[in-house]
């Protein structure tokens, strides 16, 4: 447990740390992403974007619980 929140604080800290760099990478904006617009009304689901995360996280912790 102690490493797993080791290695999640480094993780954490490297990605505020390259998230200047991270924000122009056009994520937010895939296609399949939901965006609606109206006249007095926005509605954003980002519901690729939150696939994708969800995938890149799962291999990362499988990868690093697998020892």
């Amino acid at each position: 447990m102690q490493q797993l929140l080791i290695t999640l604080g480094v993780f954490l800290l490297i990605l505020g740390i390259a998230w200047p760099l991270l924000s122009k990478l056009p994520f937010g904006r895939l296609p399949g992403d939901i965006y609606i617009e109206r006249e007095n009304f926005t509605f954003y689901f980002p519901l690729t974007t939150g696939i994708l995360i969800s995938v890149v996280l799962s291999v990362l912790l499988w990868l690093v619980m697998r020892k």
